[in-house]
């Protein structure tokens, strides 16, 4: 079994790198009010954390998952953990961010965790993107703004390979992103084809697989 928290000192560095990061974040933006939070959300790391790393990580490589889909990569932390998932069964990450800066801070990390050629980044609107690529996918991670993942569903659940995946984050918290995290686990297991589990790690996964 591929141990995802015994990869290779590089790659092990930069998530540290990236932890220390979201420590000190979250320590300011406590302090926030939602207002300020609403208009500096997209300066912040806002990480899936190191367990929910791990889980998606183990998901992968056990599932021998080489089409992998990240909906949303802000700077790369879970991007990583994929991407050292791939690299484990000989796979390859599309990544998908609307914001290029955000992709530039995570390629130059992938590339000193020595990472760099498993991870394809499309930069641009989500649902556009999205609606681009032909699939199938046999592993999606959708980490974006909440109010899209029942759209995101919607696109996505045509190109899915038998057997594949789908990990939502932020199921549980924050409070605020419950009502839409709500709306996306109706969607999801609503569909006959899809079977479907909430768990407690990190932020709350819902973790579905496409029969």
């Amino acid at each position: 079994m591929h141990d995802p928290l015994a990869m290779d000192p590089a790659c092990r560095a930069v998530l540290e790198e990236y932890e220390a990061r979201a420590a000190r974040e979250e320590a300011l933006w406590s302090t926030f009010s939602p207002e300020e939070f609403g208009r500096r959300r997209d300066e912040m790391l806002l990480p899936v954390g190191r367990a929910a790393g791990a889980l998606l990580n183990l998901l992968i490589t056990e599932a021998g998952a080489r089409r992998i889909l990240e909906v949303g990569s802000s700077y790369g932390y879970s991007t990583h953990w994929l991407a050292e998932a791939a690299r484990a069964i000989g796979g390859k990450v599309t990544s998908l961010e609307l914001h290029r800066a955000k992709t530039e801070y995570a390629a130059e990390r992938l590339a000193r965790a020595g990472l760099a050629s498993f991870v394809e980044f499309r930069i641009g609107d989500a649902l556009a993107c999205l609606a681009a690529l032909p699939g199938p996918f046999d592993f999606v991670l959708i980490d974006l703004w909440k109010d899209l993942y029942v759209p995101v569903f919607e696109l996505l659940h045509p190109k899915l390979a038998p057997g594949a995946l789908v990990v939502a984050d932020n199921m549980l918290q924050p409070p605020s992103a419950r009502p839409h995290a709500r709306a996306y686990r109706d969607k999801v297991r609503a569909s006959p084809d899809m079977s479907s589990v909430l768990l407690a790690v990190g932020n709350g996964l819902e973790v579905s697989r496409y029969r």
